[in-house]
């Protein structure tokens, strides 16, 4: 998760970064920053919370500067308090360097002693700090050659978006884990990492960095260089983010959200369809879409028999368990005289832990709906992501200790169907270059050996797992 944000050569790109982070603040409601340049000195502000509470006008007229990176967080790896807020801005031998990081190293540790063993100093506990690190202590020489040089050193997932005085860096990682999208607006470039922020700054989306790309981009001039390729693993691009990061309306991985989400229904509804029911409903938003497809195919109606409360964020992405349980509360409210007496479907993008599942189905129940039929458009989960998704530990995912039968009596549904593997690859424009990990436990690029050490210090002590 997290969203990144770059702008080159605005008039006023702070206001710009400020709007592409808005677009992007479903990829994280932690914390939100933004770094600008003015020529001679690189401003910045972050705070807690969500992006709109974080800037207002004069805050964003103090960010001076024709060039600026924001960034909005998420955290797996590094806790949930403010000297983890990004962008993480450094000073080395009198200029200045800002970094914003989507995504998770997974070769942390050993870059870490590493780098203490040479007198590194740490100031937080993210690994984006690591690549500064690197940086700082890269030969003096050619800027594309000390990034090259820098990032092959990074295993796992990684898009990054860097300020260095007046030129801004982006960069994805060869498995392109991690969506990175170019985008251009009155001949200048800018970064983010979904289509649809440069939908809000009225830009023109180009075409999205490759995996294993870096681009520099100074003025109007952009030029790349490319990171040595894994053949054995090759591309690998995050599945769960069509499933449910990514919004509805961004192009990512060569393909539009959306569509995806559809198209997953649809193939959800070919391989477990339901009869004699009333009607499909979704769980709103992230399963509107592959509730529409898994509709349309059946030619059933589709209804909103639950109301969403706008004014609450994404409640896996919140910091604390208590938070999360109070907006699964109040976000969701059934529609009595629609569920009374009906037979239903729910069409839901992904089941993590169940106890979210198992609630709202408790709330149906109370609505007086006679059966309730789910359907999942994606596989059981049944293994952590080391890639930057805060899945728990394998001991808390459903899908990991109970069959789908089992799934179905804990969270008291008349039945439930999965969408295959083959199923949800099927519908993918070149299925062969996702990660699906989390569903195989398959992972292409090499975990940390203490992967359970690692999966309990990538989360606070507050900080627990989607209660899906």
């Amino acid at each position: 998760m997290c969203g990144i944000v770059g702008v080159s050569n605005q008039q006023e790109a702070s206001k710009l970064a400020f709007l592409g982070l808005y677009a992007l603040q479903h990829r994280g409601e932690e914390a939100a920053g933004i770094a600008a340049y003015d020529g001679q000195d690189i401003y910045i502000k972050k705070d807690p919370g969500l992006v709109a509470d974080t800037f207002d006008e004069a805050i964003l007229d103090g960010l001076k500067g024709g060039t600026a990176i924001g960034h909005c967080r998420y955290s797996t790896t590094g806790s949930s308090n403010f000297k983890n807020t990004q962008p993480f801005l450094v000073r080395h031998k009198g200029k200045p360097i800002a970094v914003a990081h989507n995504g998770n190293l997974t070769n942390t540790e050993v870059l870490y002693k590493k780098l203490e063993e040479k007198g590194s100093i740490f100031q937080t506990t993210m690994d984006s700090e690591i690549i500064i690190h690197l940086l700082a202590r890269a030969k003096n020489g050619h800027i594309k050659e000390s990034f090259v040089n820098v990032l092959s050193q990074l295993k796992g997932a990684y898009s990054l978006i860097f300020l260095v005085e007046d030129m801004i860096v982006g960069a994805r990682d060869p498995q392109g884990f991690r969506p990175l999208c170019l985008g251009k607006l009155e001949g200048k470039y800018i970064l983010a990492s979904e289509s649809c922020a440069f939908d809000l700054m009225k830009a023109k989306f180009i075409r999205e960095v490759e995996p294993g790309e870096i681009v520099f981009i100074k003025g109007e001039k952009i030029e790349s260089a490319y990171l040595p390729k894994n053949n054995k693993t090759g591309t690998s691009q995050c599945i769960f983010e069509n499933i449910y990061f990514a919004r509805p309306d961004s192009d990512i991985f060569g393909d539009n959200v959306y569509h995806v989400r559809k198209r997953l229904g649809a193939q959800l509804a070919k391989e477990s369809p339901v009869k004699d029911i009333d009607f499909v409903m979704s769980i709103p938003d992230s399963g509107n879409y592959a509730a529409l497809g898994f509709a349309q195919e059946l030619g059933l109606p589709l209804e909103i028999g639950i109301i969403r409360n706008h004014y609450i964020g994404r409640t896996f992405i919140q910091p604390s368990q208590f938070l999360r349980d109070f907006r699964v509360r109040v976000k969701l409210n059934p529609i009595g005289s629609v569920l009374k007496g009906k037979k239903i479907v729910i069409v839901e993008d992904s089941i993590v832990r169940g106890t979210t599942s198992r609630s709202r189905v408790e709330e149906l129940r109370k609505s007086g709906v006679k059966e309730i039929h789910m359907r999942i458009s994606c596989p059981p989960i049944k293994s952590p992501c080391f890639y930057g998704i805060d899945f728990p530990n394998k001991n808390e995912l459903i899908g990991a200790s109970k069959s789908v039968k089992e799934i179905a009596d804990f969270i008291k549904v008349d039945s439930l169907e999965y969408l295959s593997l083959e199923g949800m690859l099927s519908v993918m424009k070149n299925p062969k270059k996702f990660c699906h990990a989390c569903f195989t436990g398959k992972y292409p690029v090499e975990i940390p050996k203490n992967k359970s050490k690692y999966l309990l210090e990538q989360r606070s002590p507050k900080y627990t797992s989607k209660g899906k």
